[in-house]
């Protein structure tokens, strides 16, 4: 199916010389003077390679055709990351590659959506957002949370993320699963 370049986002399946590529990033361009450009980091799913390239974001660009899926997460072995399918009770195993720095924000029973093609999971799609606990952070100092200044933390999950300073370690944060960042404090 053809579609033009600057439509192309994180997590399509491209096919690119007769080979498949998941986007890892897309990124649209806009220079002051020139053609504008869509910048493509992929990977190659046959071998795990990964390239870079770059459209006019005009330009036509190959999505192959893969059906996307609701699956749950259930745990993690040796043999990768395992999804069981709502509907079907099908258990799909997920290798480390595929799923890559977004391993961290995998929590059990969370519905994930797959791409399967050809019966092989080639790309996934968490939560935008996840809950998680801050287990680590600096203390407060007086006078600093009128700032807008940012503090590290530690999540439960072991990943870092900069939280505002009124922020305290047992605090429920949400966090975006693209980039890691903090989004609110969790209302529950």
């Amino acid at each position: 199916m053809q579609v033009i370049a600057s439509s192309i986002r994180k997590g399509n399946i491209i096919e690119k010389d007769n080979q498949l590529y998941v986007v890892l990033t897309a990124e649209n361009i806009h220079p002051g003077k020139g053609t504008p450009v869509t910048q493509l980091a992929m990977r190659r799913i046959s071998d795990g390679v990964k390239i870079a390239e770059r459209y006019r974001t005009t330009e036509n660009v190959e999505r192959a055709f893969v059906e996307d899926r609701d699956f749950n997460f259930l745990y993690k072995d040796a043999d990768g990351f395992n999804f069981m399918n709502n509907e079907t009770f099908e258990q799909v195993p997920v290798s480390e590659d595929v799923i890559g720095d977004l391993a961290v924000y995998l929590q059990e029973n969370m519905t994930c959506v797959l791409s399967m093609y050809e019966g092989r999971c080639v790309a996934i799609q968490l939560p935008a957002r996840v809950t998680l606990e801050i287990v680590e952070t600096e203390p407060t100092v007086k006078g600093q949370t009128a700032s807008s200044s940012y503090k590290p933390a530690i999540l439960s999950n072991g990943a870092r993320t900069m939280v505002p300073p009124h922020i305290a370690p047992g605090t429920r944060v949400v966090i975006m699963t693209e980039d890691g960042s903090y989004v609110e404090r969790a209302k529950d």
